[in-house]
């Protein structure tokens, strides 16, 4: 059996096991499966996965994006800008390391900017976020991080004023914050400061409509979800392992 997965903690939420179930079965690949590798600790995971030849290759999801790092053999030069991994190719008992979430995040953004657009905040400092940065500052925008616990190039939200959220009009949040099943969790943010010509992306997919895109959406900004960028990510990925 060729197998693939998806590692991170915890997994219930997972998109990856259905979407690659759901493409094995279409393109006629009965000898390919994707299994989820739930494991809080990194040493854990990479003792399991080392262990087993018949994995090809494996996508990872929070809190494992920067951990994996010094675990791989190589990594691309994306990967290795960004340090942070979501997608690792198994060739010959070598590990090389990919970042997916880039395209995934550009090509499902591209088409929402405007020239209003130029300064951003981005919720959270995790693995996750750092693909976000790397699209942002790449597409020329001014970016402002922003953590619940500050410092090292990010602000507190209890620093950002009313004239910060009114002047950075793209909101990008990367934390699990109101991912489901604590879909009620809200980013502590002044949502009156905002209006339509803000753009407010959630990487968060379930719910469809998180509490911070519901809350965007009745101030009149432009909202959009993970989603598309899931099924981007995951594509770019099957394009890595099939080559």
């Amino acid at each position: 059996m060729k197998t693939y997965g998806l590692l991170g903690y915890p997994l219930g939420h997972s998109f990856s096991k259905g979407f690659f179930a759901e493409k094995f079965k279409a393109e006629g690949l009965s000898d390919h499966e994707y299994i989820n590798f739930a494991y809080p600790e990194i040493t854990e995971a990479v003792k399991h996965l080392r262990g087993n030849p018949e994995i090809l290759g494996f996508n990872i999801t929070i809190p494992h994006k920067v951990n994996i790092l010094p675990y791989l053999d190589s990594m691309d030069t994306l990967c290795a800008a960004i340090q942070s991994c979501n997608c690792v190719k198994v060739e010959k008992g070598r590990w090389k390391g990919f970042n997916t979430d880039v395209l995934g995040f550009e090509y499902s953004l591209n088409p929402l900017l405007k020239p209003a657009h130029k300064n951003a905040l981005v919720f959270g400092t995790g693995g996750a976020s750092k693909a976000i940065v790397f699209v942002l500052r790449k597409l020329g925008m001014e970016v402002l991080q922003v953590s619940r616990t500050p410092g090292k190039g990010a602000v507190s939200y209890e620093a950002l004023s009313a004239d910060i959220l009114k002047t950075h009009t793209v909101w990008v949040n990367t934390t699990p914050v109101g991912l489901a099943p604590d879909s009620e969790g809200v980013l502590p943010l002044d949502f009156n400061e905002i209006g339509s010509a803000h753009l407010v992306y959630d990487l968060i997919y379930n719910p469809e409509r998180s509490k911070l895109l519901q809350k965007a959406a009745q101030m009149g900004a432009t909202i959009k979800n993970g989603m598309e960028m899931l099924v981007i990510q995951a594509e770019e990925s099957w394009k890595i392992w099939k080559s």
